[in-house]
């Protein structure tokens, strides 16, 4: 049985190198035009041959995002683009407007087709895969025994999302921003108007209610790493973690935990056990509860969030910079801005080289002693075995006792 990859989001440098650190087998990314995340950070187009570079020396893919809707005079910007990626060498393109299909095999580009085309049977697939896909993302909505027997009627790549945000909207096709506030979610500008609260008003009594107990559109987070192991076996050459518009911490933390998960399978010891606890490790970081999503049938009303914002057990908080690093022993010089930081807690550093490193503080050395607290406006020095750089961030990680709102 083939290992499946691992396909990370990466929304800026500091996410790419923390995501590749984590062990994604392949990035998706977009450029500033023409891709669903124009709200998030996204590279320039000029940025393509370096990012190809840094990843190819990691023996990781790459694959850019070209999946709005394509208008009529938005034809020569894609085709600029996807020669550009081919010159750059990108692995794949990520699209399912047949405009963008059409240019891709006219370009002799690979592609692979969105979830937004919500392919979720054989006979679909197997129209895309005559049209030139490589690889077909199936439609969200899809249930493990459909994925299955669409990967063994069609002789296709076959990729499917693992972990992160879903829709209320099928396969994303959402028209609420738009309607609302002028922002079409399928032109990557979401502000997300359904994650909020509302009060549902009966205009015969003039009496309300708030639905704040169930944001009844705002399903919460996909997370499969409870039964990762029968997605594996369902055969799925690829696994998306969802998360470009979130924090790099987040999208390195779900990558490892999902590396860990995969690569113990393959080694037979992925336990109930060892589940268990990736499962506390997901929920440290963002999210709005798990659910196991349309894999074993529709989602009920139990799989819509209860609060807003973040169900995360921690929550970062900025306290400093590093100010050298001596390679040598090992050693990071860190200067306190503000807060304090004690012996034995979590930090992360985070920085667009280094990406995101996270450890325990142990043996503070401050004005040539240990010292077991730091507070604001002192320099001093921890072990550190990882490389970090001069301005890199430095964050304390707290636990909560609740939830974030």
């Amino acid at each position: 049985m083939k290992k499946p990859e691992l396909m990370a989001p990466a929304g800026d440098w500091t996410m790419l190198r923390a995501v590749v650190k984590a062990g994604a087998n392949a990035v998706y990314f977009g450029t500033d035009q023409l891709n669903m995340r124009a709200k998030a950070k996204n590279f320039q187009i000029d940025n393509l041959p370096e990012i190809v570079k840094f990843c190819s020396s990691k023996n990781v893919k790459t694959y850019l995002t070209i999946n709005t809707i394509i208008y009529q005079n938005e034809i020569g910007l894609a085709y600029e683009l996807i020669a550009k990626a081919k010159s750059a060498g990108i692995d794949m393109i990520i699209c399912w407007d047949l405009s963008i299909i059409e240019l891709c095999n006219k370009l002799n580009m690979p592609f692979a087709v969105s979830t937004q085309a919500s392919i979720s049977n054989s006979v679909s697939a197997e129209m895309y895969r005559k049209l030139g896909a490589k690889r077909i993302v199936l439609a969200r909505e899809c249930h493990l025994d459909d994925v299955k027997k669409i990967k063994s009627k069609v002789d296709i790549e076959v990729e499917a999302f693992i972990h992160g945000a879903m829709c209320i909207a099928i396969s994303g096709r959402c028209f609420m921003s738009h309607y609302m506030f002028d922002k079409s979610a399928n032109r990557g500008e979401c502000i997300q108007p359904c994650r909020r609260e509302y009060e549902i008003i009966d205009k015969s009594t003039n009496k309300s209610m708030i639905l704040g107990e169930d944001y009844v559109l705002s399903p919460e987070d996909l997370c499969s790493i409870e039964f990762i192991n029968q997605l594996i076996e369902a055969g799925i050459d690829s696994f998306k973690i969802e998360g470009r518009k979130r924090s790099p911490e987040y999208a390195s933390r779900v990558v490892s935990v999902y590396r860990k998960a995969i690569d113990l399978y393959f080694e037979n010891k992925l336990t109930a056990e060892i589940k268990k606890e990736l499962l506390e490790e997901l929920g440290e970081v963002y999210n709005r509860g798990f659910s196991t999503g349309f894999f074993f049938g529709s989602p009920g009303k139990d799989d819509y969030a209860g609060i807003y914002g973040s169900k995360a057990t921690t929550r970062k908080e900025f306290v400093g910079r590093i100010t050298n690093y001596y390679k040598k022993p090992k050693v990071a010089e860190i200067k306190m801005e503000t807060g304090k930081l004690n012996h034995g807690e979590k930090i992360l550093i985070i920085g667009e080289t280094t990406g995101v490193v996270e450890m325990l503080v142990e043996n503070i050395l401050f004005e040539d002693e240990i010292v077991q607290q730091v507070e604001k406006g002192n320099l001093f020095t921890v072990p550190c075995k990882e490389l970090v750089r001069t301005r890199d961030s430095v964050y304390v990680v707290k636990q909560l006792e609740k939830a974030i709102s």
